[in-house]
């Protein structure tokens, strides 16, 4: 038996290296080479810090912009307990929502802007409305979906009535928010899986970042993995579509972040400094895609050339880790949050 399964696993890697040799043959060029007379981004224009939103009493875990049009709502989840709704171009909190349990990982706001979301270690996705309130004018959870054995590392809005979530039990799950209701699982990775992001052209398929060191394209309506990724030697921390759905970037412990595309079913760019020594927390893309903005351990926030990889500048601006970053929906504003319990936003 056991040499019938020495057998079969060489013959797995030998089926690899033969795949892996077919898809060289096709890979002409690279991306480095395509753009090489493309010009330098300027280094000159950099961010300001335009609005410090101030009012969570402990580390910053997560945030998210809602992509509500013409609004520049967004909500944010720290270990002080709270999930503050903010107003961006006000810097007012408009929601306080107390949460249960204050070991809280990700947040996420709905497209329509009705409803906020969180979860961590208590594996439980807990679901906000704030269209109801009660007397005292306190939100309660309006659903808790529970199905999960391991922590919620993320979680986001497909609509009104579905999300998704992933977590460290090596699984995502999609829900039916009304019912509270698993629609489907999807099982594939071989560690915690840390982070997804729903195609913005094609909200059938989702791409998740995982400690397997895998990145992931799953499929909604056949409710499996169409493709994996590989390339990072280290755990994946953040992954984040390209504007256009095609492509997607990745951050890792590894230090670096990389390009993949879809069609061509591999990584085109990785984006790193050769001194590095810290992970990459978060990444987001400009509403154009051409600039690539990643949060570090080291306080820092990257600004990079996704089309050249080259870094066009950094943020400087929190006093602790960079744990999330986000793009407002208009493409006006990026909001960073830090362990140093602040929130930048940048334009």
């Amino acid at each position: 038996m056991q040499q019938r399964i020495a057998a079969a696993k060489a013959n797995i890697e030998e089926l690899k290296e033969k795949v892996k040799a077919a898809r060289e043959t096709t890979n002409d060029t690279t991306l480095k080479e395509v753009t090489k007379d493309l010009p330098s981004l300027p280094k000159s224009e950099k961010l300001k810090i335009r609005r410090t939103l101030k009012g969570h009493l402990a580390k910053i875990y997560a945030m998210h912009w809602t992509e509500e049009a013409n609004v520049h709502h967004l909500v944010s989840a720290s270990q002080d307990g709270k999930l503050l709704v903010w107003d961006g171009l006000t810097a007012n909190k408009m929601f306080a929502i107390p949460l249960r349990s204050s070991w809280v990982m990700t947040c996420a706001y709905s497209p329509g802007g009705n409803f906020v979301a969180c979860g961590g270690l208590d594996n439980i996705c807990s679901i906000y409305s704030l269209k109801t309130r009660e007397r005292d004018a306190t939100i309660r959870v309006s659903k808790e979906l529970n199905s999960h054995t391991g922590y919620i590392s993320c979680c986001r809005f497909l609509d009104e009535k579905h999300i998704l979530t992933s977590s460290g039990d090596m699984t995502c799950i999609l829900w039916d928010i009304e019912t509270g209701a698993k629609q489907a699982e999807f099982v594939d990775h071989n560690g915690d899986v840390m982070s997804l992001s729903i195609n913005p052209a094609d909200k059938s398929t989702f791409v998740t970042g995982a400690c397997d060191m895998n990145a992931k394209l799953w499929d909604l309506r056949s409710k499996k993995c169409a493709q994996t990724f590989q390339g990072h030697t280290s755990d994946i921390n953040s992954v984040h579509f390209f504007p256009n759905g095609m492509a997607f970037a990745t951050g890792s412990d590894d230090t670096s972040c990389r390009l993949f595309d879809v069609r061509a079913d591999r990584e085109l760019m990785k984006y790193s400094q050769e001194n590095a020594s810290c992970g990459v927390t978060s990444v987001a893309f400009s509403s154009s895609g051409r600039y690539l903005f990643a949060g570090y351990d080291d306080f820092f926030c990257n600004v990079w050339d996704s089309l050249k990889g080259e870094r066009v500048f950094n943020l400087q601006g929190h006093d602790n880790r960079v744990s999330c970053l986000g793009v407002s929906s208009d493409g006006m504003a990026l909001c960073t949050g830090s362990w140093d319990g602040l929130l930048k936003i940048w334009a």
